[in-house]
């Protein structure tokens, strides 16, 4: 499983692109969106989901 992005709640502050490890995250068209096939729910590198620790709107990155 992945995590995905809400959009409509995506402020597009960019935090969540930095902080993946596993280089999932980046800008499309007018949005950020995650890479199911890159994302690793940061297994083995955090116990926490980065992109869901740093995004300032609760509940907009969450499990896909």
């Amino acid at each position: 499983m992945a995590y995905k992005i809400i959009a409509s709640q995506c402020t597009q502050c960019g935090a969540c692109e930095f902080e993946c490890p596993s280089s999932a995250i980046e800008y499309k068209g007018e949005k950020y969106v995650i890479d199911p096939d890159k994302c690793t729910e940061c297994k083995g590198a955090f116990e926490l989901q980065q992109c869901a620790s740093v995004c300032p709107v609760p509940k907009t990155c969450v499990p896909a």
